[in-house]
């Protein structure tokens, strides 16, 4: 499991320098703006761009929630019938044993 976060962290940072990275060259097509307004506006593009990653992520955790709980209850449903189908052959198996002798007897 501390993989899997060290994985994330990472992947998260390697978004957020991109996003910084991409919000730079788009700011710099504007060079007639003042720097202020250039760097608020590579602020914002990337704040927005932060933004659309972390909806993009939460979408795809609730997605993994939703399978998960939906491949345990398949689970979960798989293992009564096999539980329900080696009983019935052990009571089965149980009669066929006992059967001849209570015939004859």
């Amino acid at each position: 499991m501390e993989i899997a976060r060290i994985e994330g962290f990472l992947a998260w940072e390697a978004e957020v320098a991109a996003a910084e990275r991409d919000a730079r060259a788009f700011a710099a097509q504007f060079s007639w703006l003042p720097d202020a307004e250039r760097e608020g506006l590579e602020q914002a593009y990337a704040a927005d761009r932060l933004r659309y990653a972390e909806e993009v992520v939460d979408r795809a955790v609730e997605r993994c929630r939703r399978l998960a709980a939906r491949y345990r209850a398949e689970c979960r449903r798989i293992c009564a019938r096999w539980a329900a189908l080696c009983l019935s052959v052990t009571l089965v198996a149980a009669l066929l044993a006992v059967l001849p002798a209570a015939l004859r007897g």
